[in-house]
């Protein structure tokens, strides 16, 4: 089976659960930028939830499926269309042979993942399917979806016609999309002036965000330490500190060390807040502690495991 890409969108990479353990070789994770929506749209068409899945930037794209398939739609507010039939996000869609998905705008959010049943069949490097823009590997080709790529997968869905679940999940409270995003942060080993300078303050994303970070605009702060410095590991959800004073948030393309100062680290379970995040929205940073790091962390995983149990309960009932 297999999905044409009749147009691109505006920057669509196939994404798992992303490359694990190779950092100490220089090696980044890559991987969904939002792993909540990336797990619950693969739970709710049967799949792994690390599997395989369409990551889409603001704008999605526009997909033929030769044959039927199921597929889910999770995380920003999409404008889904088949025909002039629309989508809803965060449920099962049963497509049949020669639907061709059309998926819009972001209406709120910045990313949405397409899930499909069966999985996408994308060779692995180092043991996952993730691209890696930066590195120019995994994925199709180490690159964002182009028109004319053929995607292929293992799942089938042998219907007549477009079939709407009538029962979705609810996505609150990741996704209530409020006016400004409230992210917690443990405290880094550097310092700032002032030193409640990142708490103080609203920050707004900046237009040359991305993959590898997201950039803040707001009152400039000042290390403390302001020495030349060694490299030294970061990973997603460090928060780093250049010398123009204005703090970059890593994220899942993240490099895998730097000299600039460490002055936080986003908690995992508010990954989802800034992968959602569009440049010019506003966002502000909360303290927090490990243990209540660890909790927010806990209590997220069994939201999904309760998912889980009940999008099973509804494939294997009457």
């Amino acid at each position: 089976m297999s999905i044409r890409v009749l147009a691109a969108g505006a920057l669509t990479t196939v994404q798992d659960g992303g490359r694990q353990g190779h950092r100490a070789l220089g090696v980044g994770c890559a991987g969904a930028l939002d792993p909540y929506a990336h797990a619950v749209a693969n739970l709710l068409v049967g799949n792994p939830a690390d599997a395989p899945v369409l990551e889409i930037t603001l704008a999605g794209p526009r997909l033929e499926f030769k044959s039927g398939a199921r597929i889910a739609i999770c995380g920003a507010q999409v404008d889904a269309r088949v025909g002039s039939l629309t989508i809803p996000g965060w449920r099962p869609i049963a497509l049949p042979a020669g639907a061709v998905l059309s998926i819009g705008s972001c209406r709120s959010g910045a990313r949405g993942y397409l899930a499909i049943a069966g999985g996408l069949r994308i060779d692995t490097v180092l043991g996952s399917a993730s691209t890696d823009l930066r590195g120019g590997f995994g994925g199709i080709g180490g690159r964002a979806l182009a028109a004319g790529d053929m995607l292929e997968d293992d799942g089938d869905a042998p219907v007549a016609d477009v079939h709407v679940a009538r029962w979705w999940i609810d996505p609150s409270p990741e996704y209530d999309f409020p006016p400004v995003a409230n992210v917690r942060v443990l405290a880094g080993r550097d310092a700032t002036t002032p030193v409640d300078g990142l708490f103080a303050n609203e920050w707004r994303v900046a237009p040359d965000s991305d993959r590898q970070g997201l950039r803040l605009q707001g009152d400039a702060l000042q290390a403390v330490e302001r020495v030349e410095r060694i490299s030294e590991p970061v990973a997603p959800g460090t928060v780093q500190l250049p010398p123009d004073g204005r703090p970059i948030v890593l994220l899942a393309d993240a490099q895998t060390h730097g000299g600039y100062p460490r002055i936080g680290h986003a908690i995992r379970a508010d990954w989802p807040r800034l992968a959602q995040l569009r440049p010019g929205d506003r966002v502000r940073f909360a303290p927090c502690t490990r243990d209540e790091a660890a909790q927010a962390r806990r209590e997220q995983l069994q939201r999904l495991a309760r998912i889980a149990i009940a999008v099973q309960a509804r494939r294997s009932g009457p």
